[in-house]
């Protein structure tokens, strides 16, 4: 007879779902409303004017792919958010490591940051429109104050979270302040910093779409918004969606990258 462990082991690991299973399941939700949606409007239930058809925003995803002009302005879309992610990311990292680290930087700095932090980013576009006028400038400083806050926040509070033991041993080892910033410090709060980048990610786009639909004349954010103007809902519906897939795709990435440099972290994987 075979050792009633090894074999239930094996059981468990034979029940463990594969790949290609779970992007069925993912898939399972988002075709089911769109089935759904789909039929409804086909058969009148809800407004065509206000709840367009996945197959004519489809169709009017196509059309404006063919023009061109889809392609410009997700390509416009995706600079402004990548680069007020960069910009504001990296503040935020590099505030969050100085604040976690020294307690007289916290005092000196955390409490100012979280007065700015409760302003919402509509209050302070008019202002960012007026010192910066409408150009690139305004919309990446607002997007970039939107990714600021979840990575300084994450960061800050990862630091403080790493067990002090841990700090006793570097200083018994002899370590100086860099090296326990990079071997002690910066791997034990990766967790939260991961976190961090992926609010902040999410945020970004957030925020872009306030730029772009305040304050633009290019972007997926005017191009919904021209659209409203002239009552053609199918292209705001297009403009959700370019949103929604690419939010989708940003925070995959660096889901992605978090598993590759959390590798060596043992976690409960459900």
């Amino acid at each position: 007879m075979g050792n009633p462990a090894v074999s239930g082991a094996g059981t468990a690991h034979d029940k463990t779902p594969g790949k290609w299973t779970l992007a069925g399941l993912a898939l399972i939700v988002p075709v089911a409303v769109l089935a759904l949606w789909q039929a409804l409007g086909h058969f009148g239930y809800i407004s065509q004017l206000l709840f367009p058809t996945p197959y004519t925003i489809a169709k009017t995803a196509a059309s404006l792919a063919s023009t061109g002009d889809l392609w410009a302005n997700i390509r416009i879309s995706v600079l402004r958010a990548m680069s007020g992610y960069a910009l504001g990311g990296s503040l935020g990292l590099a505030f969050g490591i100085a604040v976690g680290l020294f307690k007289r930087t916290e005092k000196l700095l955390d409490p100012s940051i979280q007065m700015i932090r409760m302003i919402p980013s509509l209050a302070v576009v008019p202002l960012f429109i007026l010192w910066f006028g409408i150009g690139e400038e305004s919309k990446v400083l607002i997007i970039a104050k939107s990714a600021f806050f979840p990575l300084y926040i994450n960061t800050f509070l990862g630091i403080r979270n790493v067990d002090n033991k841990l700090f006793e041993v570097a200083r018994v080892l002899g370590f100086s302040r860099f090296k326990q910033i990079v071997r002690l410090i910066v791997p034990a709060a990766l967790p939260n910093m991961m976190l961090g980048a992926r609010l902040s990610a999410g945020l970004s786009w957030l925020g872009l779409v306030v730029a772009e639909l305040i304050a633009s004349t290019s972007g997926i954010g005017y191009m919904m918004s021209d659209a409203r103007q002239f009552a053609d809902t199918p292209v705001v519906f297009v403009g959700i969606f370019i949103f929604a897939v690419l939010g989708l795709f940003t925070d995959s990435l660096l889901a992605l990258l978090e598993r590759r440099l959390l590798r060596w972290k043992d976690r409960y994987n459900g």
